[in-house]
């Protein structure tokens, strides 16, 4: 490390990252576990139920309050927005690095952060001479019922993806050449980087879906087997617009609930797990 300016290069290369968690080594809990305790309002079932019920309108309440400020975020932001960020991903070294990925599809209607530049640059070169560093496996959603059950399968080109009833793309069964779409849970190799969208999140890792529970279930799922094979936790990375980020505890979690390690707006990237902390600030040290 260079004792000549390293003062200087520090905050300018912190300011970048927008590391600003009050305490890296010892994040807040991200899930709130309901609390199964008898009172005098009834046994702990009818307690436990309250209190889940509590949860429940709360969760509904900040997504419509999200839903709300989406429908009247400009579009020219917007559009504005989704291309920083995606630029900040395709920039980042954590994404540069990574050999393999899920990433959702982004849905207009759902006023997600876009995708589109991200899943057509990991298609479109898979080598380091198109200025990816690594070859790329590409996972993304497919929703199989409405009991929260969710396969990623690997696609390799834009005509692998197809229109579900609601009009979301998503990967067919077999892609455009008929060959059966790799399920990222029967992959022999892990993942590294999880690319997730959702309706709100805060500066400790809690994220809001929109109810369905796809990617919470999802996402316990594939940290089981990564236990399991032995395998690095991937990194669990957030889109998020200015209107998506909120603060304080205004998102209510449960355990059933799975944070994220790291948000990524317009003003940059905000590191939120150790996971996330540990790769910026190696970033952070080789940048000096």
């Amino acid at each position: 490390m260079r004792a000549d300016g390293g003062g200087v290069q520090l905050k300018k290369v912190a300011s970048f990252w927008m590391i600003r968690h009050p305490h890296p080594s010892s994040p807040p809990s991200s899930a709130v576990p309901l609390r199964f305790v008898a009172g005098p309002s009834g046994p702990p079932a009818a307690v436990a139920m309250a209190e889940a019920a509590v949860v429940l309108q709360k969760k509904r309440a900040l997504r419509s309050q999200i839903r709300r400020e989406l429908k009247v975020f400009s579009p020219a932001q917007r559009e504005q927005e989704d291309v920083a960020i995606q630029n900040l991903v395709l920039n980042s070294p954590w994404f540069k690095s990574s050999k393999g990925l899920c990433a959702y599809i982004s849905c207009e209607a759902l006023r997600e952060v876009d995708t589109s530049k991200i899943v057509a640059e990991v298609l479109k070169n898979s080598d380091a001479e198109h200025g990816l560093q690594v070859k790329k496996k590409l996972y993304v959603p497919r929703v199989e019922d409405k009991n929260s059950h969710m396969r990623m399968l690997r696609i390799s080109k834009i005509e692998d993806l197809v229109a579900n009833s609601m009009d979301i793309l998503e990967p067919s069964p077999v892609d455009a050449d008929q060959n059966e779409c790799e399920d990222v849970m029967l992959a022999t190799q892990p993942i590294d980087l999880f690319l997730l969208p959702g309706l709100a999140f805060d500066r400790h890792g809690r994220r809001l879906g929109r109810g369905g529970g796809y990617y919470d279930v999802f996402l316990q799922k594939y940290e089981e087997l990564a236990n399991q094979q032995k395998w690095k936790q991937p990194l669990r990375v957030a889109l998020a617009y200015p209107v998506q980020i909120v603060d304080g505890d205004l998102i209510p979690m449960t355990v059933t609930d799975v944070p994220v390690d790291a948000v990524v707006s317009a003003d940059g990237v905000i590191p939120i797990s150790p996971a996330a902390l540990e790769r910026i600030l190696k970033i952070i040290i080789l940048e000096i």
